[in-house]
């Protein structure tokens, strides 16, 4: 796993990359977050290769309970990726509605994503 933060408008972004998956499930990204925390960050960009794919199945509930731990532990996640692969008008709707907000959004690139992040 390497973690590269980037300092933009007074906010420390971290990037995590790696080769495999990182966040199969909720208690693995929990750790993650809490880790990051510790190094003075509450907002992290991943890519989508390194999520389970169970996330981008809405009816595993797994995506809507790592939202919820964002929202709990107050922290921002930007999700880097190309999404329009996966089927369902379900989880283009998701991932519409969690780019309206700032809690979380799936977005094309990093430079994006830091910018989202960084408002």
């Amino acid at each position: 796993m390497n973690i590269i933060f980037h300092e933009r408008n007074g906010f420390s972004i971290a990037e995590i990359n790696a080769d495999g998956i990182l966040i199969d499930n909720v208690d693995e990204a929990l750790q993650l977050f809490m880790d990051l925390s510790y190094q003075g960050t509450d907002r992290l960009v991943i890519y989508e290769r390194n999520i389970t794919p169970a996330f981008f199945e809405l009816r595993s509930g797994f995506a809507g309970a790592l939202l919820q731990k964002c929202v709990n532990y107050k922290i921002r996640l930007a999700i880097v990726g190309d999404f329009d692969h996966y089927p369902g008008q379900s989880l283009r709707d998701f991932i519409f509605e969690s780019n309206q907000g700032n809690q979380a959004g799936f977005l094309p690139t990093v430079a994006v994503a830091i910018e989202k992040l960084s408002r």
